[in-house]
């Protein structure tokens, strides 16, 4: 009885140590493991040059956070074409100079941005468990100055897509662009954006923080090569071979990050972000992360023709909606 006694106390003070380390590993060196990652998207009109965009989302930003500011200052060094930011950029009232100081140079370079829940409120503590309801009642925090981030970003000639169409060329690319508010907390209103985008951009490009099906059904209905989020952090918190546990949002956890198909047009983008909330400081198996994306012209795409159309037995359609 007791060697079975011992045994049973070493398994228990050896999942408490590997639960310790884990906690550790997490809150200590994942949170602050910053990687660039990369990936080529094929969305632009046949025949277009390539564009190089940065997307960053989700800082989360505390004024003492200088492993953070100072790893996002570096991204200037990768000379992107357009910077896209698409929300969470505070997680502190004060926090407002640390995020224009840390974007440095990137805000003299063409960029577009929305905001998410947290430019315009502050974190509360909430329970875990409750980001495995999709519907769970929403608490927001004191508001932060979202206003004085928004005429920053302004002043240095960043765009705010928040329910706005934009028309713009960027390194000899003709880019459409629009975006919604924050579908995570019901502020977008995509019906003042709706409609096709121009048929003669070499780039259709969607923007909302929050992934949210409605939405990005919405871009792809309307014709968008390219819709652009953050929010869901990449899952956080995952698990080996397993992946995210949940992505705080209607979207399935196989989109969580990075780039997937949207219907049989339009490509996602979803950052697993750079920060995380100051209630729930850690990352594990999801290192916190910004994206340079080469977007190159999509191929040619085959297509039957319909009675009347006026197209021939198959014609050549060049990676456009028809």
């Amino acid at each position: 009885m007791p060697a079975y006694s011992n045994t049973i106390t070493r398994a228990v003070a050896g999942a408490a140590g590997a639960a310790a380390l884990g906690i550790g590993y997490a809150t200590l060196i994942e949170r602050n493991a910053f990687t660039l990652r990369e990936a080529t998207l094929p969305v632009l009109a046949p025949g277009t040059r390539s564009l190089r965009v940065l997307h960053i989302s989700d800082l989360h930003m505390m004024p003492a956070q200088r492993l953070k500011q100072h790893w996002l200052r570096e991204l200037d060094d990768l000379e992107p074409d357009l910077v896209v930011n698409t929300g969470d950029n505070l997680s502190h009232p004060r926090a407002v100079p640390a995020v224009v100081q840390s974007l440095g140079h990137l805000l003299s370079r063409p960029g577009l941005f929305v905001f998410g829940s947290n430019d315009y409120f502050g974190p509360t503590p909430k329970n875990p468990l409750k980001y495995f309801n999709r519907d769970h009642k929403r608490v927001h925090g004191d508001p932060l100055p979202w206003r004085d981030l928004r005429a920053a970003f302004i002043e240095r000639g960043w765009h705010d897509l928040t329910h706005v169409r934009r028309e713009f060329e960027v390194a000899g690319v003709k880019i459409a662009a629009a975006g919604v508010d924050d579908p995570h907390i019901k502020r977008d209103r995509y019906d003042t954006i709706a409609g096709a985008p121009n048929r003669n951009a070499e780039l259709r490009l969607g923007l909302t923080h929050s992934p949210e099906p409605r939405v990005l059904d919405r871009f792809a209905e309307d014709g968008y090569d390219l819709v652009m989020a953050g929010h869901t952090h990449g899952g956080q918190l995952c698990l080996p071979f397993f992946g995210a546990l949940v992505t705080n949002c209607g979207l399935d956890r196989s989109r969580v990050k990075g780039p997937s198909n949207w219907g049989a047009h339009t490509k996602l983008h979803v950052s697993a972000g750079i920060g995380t909330s100051p209630w729930a400081p850690a990352r594990f198996a999801c290192r916190p992360e910004a994206t340079l994306m080469t977007l190159v012209a999509a191929p040619p795409r085959q297509v039957k023709s319909e009675p009347g159309r006026g197209l021939s037995e198959t014609d050549t359609v060049l990676g456009r909606t028809i």
